[in-house]
């Protein structure tokens, strides 16, 4: 087992991280590990780490982003560690790429990159699919002459395993990119946006169709635990590995509050810090989600020891995609596997609405799940009011939201008194009633 253990680490990729800091992305290199997000990034990709070079600048080099005598320093590692690909914990242009590779001998990619290859072996469904080829499109259409080189030797699509040729970079459309020439691309790149509108509008159809629910949203940045969360609160069956953006496709499930109150619960995508802008504009309809929540749970990895760089990461990119002013309650996960017990106290001390929980042994969901109802309540009205029984829409809604409900026929009617939330009143008038009192 052990000799097939080191065949298969053969076979992976080797690569050299390269962290290039400026005074605008103040990191401060002694004291926290600004390339754990990175490496954890290439593990999930497939590679081996074989080694680290970090820098400040005070500017960046127009042509090789880090400068020639570094990038030299860069050449030397490569051949020191038998390497054959270089990421950048930065985004690099065409120019910067193709210098740096003519210097070094080997591939080259950047942040964007990486993250948009382990999309490409993350996509699931129809629309995971569209939305990685579209990023990816529109991201390497200025790099195309680069990645013909790059993709000479791809065999397959976004199921091209880790030890495959082609490697890191080159995973996703696969082969269907070496039949697109510069021409063609952006006719490809209008196809999918069609597709992906198309698709936009049956997700606004379908979260408009949810209107008679509260909705509720997980969001956290990627491997916080969201997906274990899910299927602890509602049975979905979520698919969970401990790998960063095991979840791409959002799944929706109603989830039973107290006192009988269901919801709708959505998972999303993970973030990370400096997401793609073009990422988030071709998950737009995954994101829709969110968008159209009542409320945001987000979902903090509180054993993380970058946990407070992860919350900011993920307060940035709700603001961006239009969330900025939502409800959110913050979940403290994982703190059942606290290492640092200060960091922990900190976390709580300035977010003190938070509920610490653990989604993998399950404590303290109970709390959670009655904070939950309380929020959705927005607290209590008692109400009397007087329908008809082909009202059956109302009066499921009723059933499904309400608490203390009785009914009373009176001839053709039905007079019904419940206990239901401040918040959920403008539903019940958006379902036609307006004649009711309040008891």
């Amino acid at each position: 087992m052990e000799k097939i253990r080191e065949q298969l680490q053969v076979l992976k990729e080797r690569a050299v991280l390269v962290g290039a800091y400026t005074r605008e992305r103040q990191v401060d290199i002694n004291k926290t590990d600004p390339l754990a997000e990175l490496t954890s990034l290439v593990e999930t990709a497939g590679a081996v780490v074989a080694g680290r070079i970090q820098q400040r600048l005070n500017r960046i080099h127009p042509g090789t982003y880090i400068g020639s005598g570094k990038a030299k320093e860069l050449a030397e590692k490569i051949q020191q560690h038998k390497a054959d690909v270089v990421i950048f914990d930065n985004d690099l242009s065409p120019g910067q790429i193709r210098e740096l590779e003519k210097i070094i001998k080997a591939k080259v990619l950047d942040r964007s990159e990486l993250i948009l290859d382990i999309f490409a072996t993350r996509a699931q469904t129809k629309q995971a699919r569209l939305q990685v080829e579209l990023a990816q499109l529109e991201y390497t259409y200025p790099r195309l002459t680069r990645m013909w080189s790059h993709l000479d030797t791809v065999t397959g699509g976004a199921s091209t395993s880790a030890g495959a040729v082609g490697g890191i970079g080159t995973r996703g459309t696969g082969e269907k990119q070496l039949e697109i020439d510069r021409r063609l691309v952006s006719k490809r790149i209008t196809e999918l946006k069609r597709e992906l509108a198309i698709i936009d509008q049956r997700k606004l159809r379908e979260i408009d169709g949810r209107k008679d629910f509260f909705t509720i949203c997980l969001v956290g940045y990627t491997n916080a635990g969201k997906s274990t969360l899910m299927n602890a609160l509602t049975d979905a069956g979520v698919y969970v590995e401990d790998k960063l953006f095991a979840t791409l496709d959002t799944r929706t499930r109603k989830w039973r509050l107290d006192s009988g109150v269901e919801v709708l619960l959505s998972d999303t995508v993970g973030f990370v810090s400096h997401l793609p802008h073009h990422l988030v504009a071709s998950f737009k309809a995954t994101l829709e989600e969110a968008l159209g929540a009542d409320l945001l749970l987000h979902v903090v990895d509180a054993s993380s020891p970058q946990v407070f760089e992860q919350i900011k990461s993920v307060e940035l990119v709700l603001k961006e995609i239009g969330c900025g002013e939502k409800q959110v309650l913050t979940l403290l996960n994982k703190s059942d596997s606290i290492c640092d017990i200060k960091l922990f106290e900190t976390l709580q001390t300035i977010h003190h609405d938070a509920v610490a929980i653990s989604a993998r042994t399950k404590m303290n969901l109970d709390k959670l799940t009655a904070v939950v109802a309380d929020k959705v309540r927005g607290g209590r009205v008692r109400l009397r009011l007087r329908l008809h029984p082909g009202q059956g829409k109302l009066i499921a809604f009723l059933k499904a939201n309400a608490t203390d409900l009785t009914e009373q026929y009176e001839g053709e009617d039905v007079q019904i008194e419940a206990t239901l939330g401040k918040s959920q009143m403008m539903s019940l008038q958006k379902l036609g009633v307006a004649d009711y009192e309040l008891i």
